[in-house]
């Protein structure tokens, strides 16, 4: 089975499997995906030691993903509507068990809606990063920057104070790569661009991942 087919039944099966009739109190946020992740992978073995894509809906939506990455071996993770926390919950679930070369995260946007202040985000952030170097000390991981999305524009200066804290506590560590992605994405008036986002106003069209695209795929590493 070609790996666009297999793409499309895994984003099917995540869908079916997250409607099922669960009692929320029984599990945590997203176990259900979580549950349609490791029964897809017993249906389609993952490939082994891929680079790892992992986050939020940002990750798991990115437009003509296999297409883009064709020269890669690559794995998407992504969990729409995920927090920091969450992926933290899942790292024996979602990351460890891919044993990936590389990780490249984007995390951070959905915790903006919940967090006081920035440094709350950085926190969960520097607490995620922390947890994945304990069982993966040497693994390449590249941070993706939170974006600026125009449906959230109250959360604009907040996004760019935790990008600036991440940097700035990525800028010494070993193997590790912050990726701005969020000036790039602004317009000439250094203003948010709704040109490069959906209807919704805040997960990206093609134009969009076109412009991480091609700030990603230099640090990615070859087979």
């Amino acid at each position: 089975m070609n790996r666009i087919l297999k793409s499309a039944l895994f984003g099917l099966s995540l869908l079916v499997f997250s409607n099922t009739t669960l009692k929320a109190q029984e599990h945590p946020p997203f176990w259900q995906d979580i549950q349609a992740i490791k029964q897809y992978d017993r249906v389609y073995e993952p490939p082994k030691n891929p680079i790892l894509f992992v986050g939020s809906s940002s990750i798991r939506l990115w437009v003509d993903f296999t297409k883009t990455f064709k020269d890669y071996t690559v794995l998407n993770r992504g969990i729409g509507g995920a927090v920091t926390a969450d992926i933290d919950r899942y790292l024996e679930d979602i990351v460890f068990p891919y044993q990936p070369k590389q990780i490249v995260l984007y995390i951070g946007e959905n915790d903006l809606l919940e967090a006081s202040n920035a440094e709350q985000v950085f926190k969960s952030i520097k607490k995620l990063y922390t947890d994945i170097r304990t069982r993966l000390p040497e693994v390449p991981i590249i941070y993706l920057a939170i974006k600026g999305s125009p449906s959230r524009s109250k959360e604009f200066n907040k996004a760019s104070e935790t990008n600036r804290l991440v940097k700035n506590y990525l800028i010494d560590k070993n193997n590790a790569i912050f990726i701005d992605v969020f000036t790039p994405m602004l317009d000439k008036k250094g203003e948010m661009n709704p040109s490069i986002f959906k209807a919704d106003q805040l997960h990206m069209n093609a134009s969009g991942y076109a412009i991480w695209n091609k700030l990603l795929v230099p640090h990615l590493l070859k087979d």
